[in-house]
């Protein structure tokens, strides 16, 4: 357990950041290794996996409900000195994971294909996204119960093994997908099939490894199956905190099944650009989104810790470091996007929509790694729902006028990025606003919502008041 109740804030985000981008870079790089062997196979097989994994939106959704909710309450335990507390905290979400991976199993079984039809521009995009999504499912169910030890750790100021077992899964992935996909060295190529069990592979594998190092080496929280009978008021806790952010990631579902919606009309090529930009984004999105889940279980022990001070000085030099590095995307998107997208298509059409894109959307980066940092506060602080509106306005600020200039004579697709744009900025705006709000309720009084009933936190206004 490392505590970051002291010392330089600087010091702990950026320590703690480079494990944690490693190993978001590396289920993204999962994702794009998937786009690029897939490519192969033709714009409808590029478009069907990409579409298909919007469905991982989803998902994530449900797996952020574990991993908010655990890391912000594991947190707050931590900074109290309460070790007892984030054990329980802890094999209750374990409980949850296992539970959540089964309907999971079950979702993608039934819901599949119905899913692909809803978004596909052709039946040979539902086929490939719905043959991928189908193999792809057992590493989503796996990735829960991975998505709560990491989040246990993470409370607790480690992050380096999760960082390791991401890295090696996606070694064993890059290794399996061209032997899955194109059948190189057995002549047996399962094409899109092939993408999503060179995935479950991949994590199956990797859950294994973090389970046999939680089990030997992880001291300050253990499995305890006794603590692993569903207690109603502390799964209350956890979905109280984790039920907005997971509401986050079906707001960002539904933006983007939006996206391919409108898109259809202008064919599979559209479709595919706009996927192979938005995996790139994705991974340009990702050191913004570490220094935010760095900056969490920081912040979040220091909420545990009555140190109001170091929460608000945690967001600035968060924010700060955030806006550096994406303005230094955003000058590189602009001025050589061909870097950041080479060898993901050979289709000339594909990849100048998918060049068109970044250019564009890249003028949203400051803002988005700003609402991530804003995220990650609004979890420290134990109240996520201003998250979810924010990302409700988001949508519907976007999807409603998107929907309309799609019907109307002369539409071009480059009016769905502008929009975006304007959604997003706003979006900014509104995040800010709230945490600044937050602030000053939550730092002047503790957060009793999240504790447990016999606990009760002392006042933190004297420290509000301080200095940051």
């Amino acid at each position: 357990m490392k505590d970051l109740t002291n010392g330089s804030i600087v010091r702990h985000i950026l320590v703690m950041t480079p494990p944690i981008m490693a190993g978001m870079v590396s289920i993204m790089i999962c994702q794009l290794v998937d786009l690029y062997f897939v490519s192969g196979l033709g714009d409808a097989a590029v478009a069907g996996v990409a579409a298909a994994g919007n469905a991982g939106f989803l998902v994530n959704g449900l797996m952020q409900v574990l991993g908010v909710g655990t890391v912000a309450l594991m947190a707050h335990a931590v900074g109290r000195k309460d070790r007892a507390d984030a054990n329980l905290i802890f094999n209750q979400a374990i409980a949850l994971s296992v539970l959540f991976g089964l309907a999971t199993l079950v979702a993608g079984a039934v819901l599949s294909r119905p899913y692909m039809r809803s978004i596909a521009a052709d039946q040979a995009t539902v086929e490939a996204g719905t043959v991928y999504l189908l193999w792809f499912m057992p590493a989503l169910a796996l990735e829960f119960a991975m998505q709560v030890i990491a989040s246990g750790l993470r409370a607790t100021g480690i992050v380096r093994p999760a960082m390791l077992v991401r890295v090696v899964a996606v070694v064993i992935n890059i290794a399996l997908a061209p032997v899955l996909i194109s059948g190189w060295g057995t002549g047996y190529a399962l094409g899109v099939a092939g993408a999503g069990l060179a995935s479950s592979i991949a994590v199956a594998i990797g859950a294994l490894m973090l389970l046999a190092y939680f089990r030997k080496v992880e001291r300050y929280v253990a499995f305890n199956p006794a603590q692993w009978r569903p207690q109603p008021h502390h799964l209350k806790r956890i979905l109280n905190v984790g039920l907005p952010a997971g509401g986050e990631f079906a707001m960002m579902f539904i933006f983007m099944a939006v996206v391919y919606y409108v898109l259809r009309d202008f064919g599979p090529a559209a479709q595919a650009g706009f996927g192979i930009g938005q995996r790139v984004l994705g991974l340009i999105n990702m050191p913004a989104l570490a220094v935010g889940l760095a900056a969490g279980p920081i912040a979040g022990q220091n909420v545990g810790a009555a140190n109001a001070a170091r929460v608000r000085e945690t967001f600035v030099k968060a924010a700060l470091i955030v806006t550096i590095v994406m303005a230094g995307f955003m000058t590189l998107a602009q001025v050589k996007p061909e870097l950041l997208l080479a060898g993901f298509s050979n289709d000339r059409e594909t990849m100048e929509i998918a060049y068109l894109f970044l250019r564009i959307i890249s003028f949203n980066m400051v803002a988005q790694g700003l609402i991530f940092t804003c995220s990650s506060m609004f979890q420290a602080l134990g109240n996520t729902r201003p998250v979810l509106l924010s990302s409700a306005t988001r949508v519907f600020t976007y999807s409603l006028p998107a929907i309309w200039l799609s019907t109307r004579p002369g539409f071009r697709m480059e009016y769905v990025w502008y929009l975006s744009i304007a959604a997003t900025m706003l979006q900014a705006g509104l995040s800010l606003w709230l945490l600044r709000r937050e602030f000053r309720k939550r730092l002047t009084s503790a957060p009793k919502e999240n504790l447990p009933e016999q606990e009760s936190a002392e006042p933190i206004a004297s420290l509000a008041r301080e200095p940051a």
